[in-house]
């Protein structure tokens, strides 16, 4: 892909039911490509839930999708991803969540980036980034996830650590046999302690100014210019901007 030039933006699940069905098309066409038919975040109970905040990257002109992602707020409505895919592996990830729901805890879940944008770190770091300032936007204290292995490493810069009081020391075979899937959780989202500096920099820089373009350099040495809006229609940046040491 010659010269990306990429939007990514947020929005509430149950405010653009459309949108949120491309989202999952796209997501089951990438999954079909590793023989994936269905995984528990690509069930669609979450277009009516209003916790659930989707993440597109799309081309500036809006007319093609090339990735995603979702931050699922706990509320007690409906479960993470996390803990309807886990829980007959390890029940335990049921009071885990439980534990953590009274303070603000969630799951960035459903990651995917189309074929086209392979290797530019849109369905991993990017999206990684702008799922945590998301999370921090949200007033969140801790997220969790559960990444592929090509995506932990990614997880790891911007803070996460291994959840290794779940599974296999954080390891579960998901979503299918010979498929490894490792559980991470964000302990801090308001002060990222464990991420990469520069990453905290730049997750920091998203979440203060939700609004702005930027040239990046993609792992693959290619200039990304981006239009991120991750701005919500209820919450203000006076309201929802981060929360300051």
């Amino acid at each position: 892909m010659e010269n990306p030039k990429l939007r990514i933006k947020v929005f509430r699940a149950v405010d653009n039911v459309d949108l949120c069905q491309k989202y999952v098309d796209g997501h089951v066409r990438v999954l079909a490509i590793y023989g994936i038919a269905m995984i528990t975040s690509a069930k669609v109970h979450w277009f009516e839930d209003p916790d659930t905040y989707v993440i597109l990257v799309e081309s500036q002109d809006g007319e093609k999708l090339f990735g995603g992602a979702r931050v699922q707020v706990a509320k007690g409505r409906y479960e993470l991803p996390l803990e309807n895919a886990l829980k007959k592996f390890d029940p335990s990830v049921l009071d885990l969540v439980k534990e953590n729901t009274p303070m603000g805890t969630g799951e960035l879940c459903g990651l995917w980036n189309s074929r086209e944008v392979a290797g530019l770190g849109i369905g991993s770091i990017y999206l990684g980034r702008v799922g945590v300032a998301l999370a921090m936007r949200l007033r969140l204290n801790t997220l969790f996830a559960l990444c592929a292995p090509a995506t932990v490493k990614n997880c790891m810069r911007v803070g996460f650590l291994v959840e290794d009081r779940l599974g296999d020391k954080g390891g579960f075979f998901y979503p299918k046999e010979g498929l490894v899937a490792t559980a991470v959780t964000l302990h801090d989202v308001q002060s990222l302690t464990h991420a990469e500096t520069e990453e905290r920099e730049k997750i920091f820089d998203l979440c203060d100014n939700p609004v702005q373009e930027k040239e990046d350099l993609s792992p693959r040495g290619k200039i990304l210019e981006i239009d991120y809006n991750l701005l919500l229609p209820d919450y203000s940046v006076a309201t929802a901007s981060r929360i300051k040491e």
